[in-house]
């Protein structure tokens, strides 16, 4: 039995003497000699060796046939074949050695060229070590993310209906002639607060469906009083901190029918609307504006408030990302404009931000013109 830190050389040959003189100039080396092609296809599997050397005049089954089988091999995949001889080499060159010489080498010569196929095998053990580790970290860290998104989806997703019911509580209280001005004031404040994290919730959730490829889009034709009623209900959906700010809606007449979702659609406004509305103060301006852009819609979402540093620009769409340069201190996850690139991206299109500190922000969105054919379904239909 070899050792398990010394290296494993074959010498494939008839004459047994070929191997003996290569023993005491390999030093730390196991030297096994292999008489046939027979014995090598079985020792090759018991002891995998490091470097193989391949006589060329080897008798009985050409050793050209079985090197194409073992490198075929996964516990070969390391080894490194050492055609030897004065003819027949093209033959095993041909068959997958990795080098070739003569036997008419002296023993240290050959010696040398063996250590230096020694010193690759060894590289490429370690390298296989190394990337075995790296699998195993991987193996785990996926385990732990498939671990971590079912239970964010279960908590997430079973949060979902007592917001909503602590939501339409508050409505009720809210409106309640008996609620004192400065009470009702905190119902609102609490009102707003748990659609905020309604928001989150369903954007975390949302988010992860459309990377799983398992959120599938409705789309219909979108014209311009659609784009007016699909962002009169985004406004609505984001709340009453709106009546702190100045909302400016410009969508150009008689667009051409954008291909989209109107549902999500209006799910991306409210996160952009409500971003805008987190970076302004009371009396702030937020313009939106839809018009057409060559052979696409493309929308915009302005706000005057403080800007986004550079820095934070190419971040600003992943999630758990947001400016560090905000007027709120309300946490946020990210998860809204993380939701608004997958799902402008999943709709075709392209969304992205363009901002100077101190002087606002504007986050600009397109999405795909209809098709010919989509078009003339709809004058059918109107016909």
């Amino acid at each position: 039995m070899p050792s398990a830190d010394s290296p494993v050389v074959f010498v494939v040959s008839h004459d047994r003497a070929r191997a003996d003189l290569l023993v005491p100039v390999l030093g730390q080396a196991e030297v096994f000699a292999i008489p046939d092609a027979e014995t090598l296809l079985r020792e090759a599997h018991v002891h995998p060796p490091a470097v193989a050397l391949l006589y060329a005049d080897t008798r009985g089954v050409p050793l050209a046939e079985v090197l194409p089988l073992l490198r075929q091999r996964a516990e070969l995949a390391g080894t490194y074949w050492l055609a030897v001889g004065s003819a027949g080499l093209g033959a095993l060159l041909a068959a997958g050695a990795d080098a070739l010489i003569s036997d008419a080498t002296p023993p240290e010569a050959l010696a040398l060229q063996v250590r230096a196929l020694l010193a690759r095998a060894a590289r490429h053990r370690e390298l296989e070590g190394r990337i075995g580790q790296l699998q195993r970290r991987l193996e785990t860290w996926e385990h732990e993310e498939r671990v971590r998104d079912q239970l964010v989806h279960m908590l997430v997703h079973d949060l979902k209906n007592p917001i909503a019911a602590v939501m339409g509580l508050l409505e009720v209280v809210e409106d309640d002639d008996r609620v004192p001005d400065d009470t009702r004031e905190l119902v609102k404040v609490a009102h707003d607060e748990t659609q905020h994290l309604l928001h989150l919730a369903v954007n975390m959730l949302d988010v992860r469906k459309i990377q799983a490829g398992k959120m599938h889009l409705r789309p219909e034709l979108v014209f311009s009083p659609m784009f007016e009623e699909v962002i009169e209900q985004a406004c609505g959906d984001v709340g009453s901190g709106l009546r702190d700010r100045h909302i400016a809606v410009e969508v150009a007449p008689n667009l051409s029918p954008t291909r989209a979702d109107p549902d999500i659609l209006r799910r991306i406004f409210a996160n952009l609307v409500s971003n805008a509305l987190k970076h302004t103060t009371t009396g702030g301006l937020i313009q939106i504006q839809v018009r057409q852009a060559e052979d696409e819609t493309q929308i915009a979402v302005r706000d005057d408030g403080e800007g986004i540093p550079a820095d934070d620009l190419p971040n600003l769409f992943a999630a758990f990302e947001q400016s560090r340069l905000t007027l709120h201190g309300r946490f946020d996850t990210g998860m809204g404009l993380a939701f608004c690139k997958l799902a402008v991206e999943e709709h075709g299109g392209h969304i992205w931000a363009e901002s100077e500190r101190g002087h606002g922000s504007t986050f600009i969105f397109t999405l795909p013109l209809a098709q010919d054919s989509e078009d003339d379904d709809f004058v059918e239909l109107l016909s």
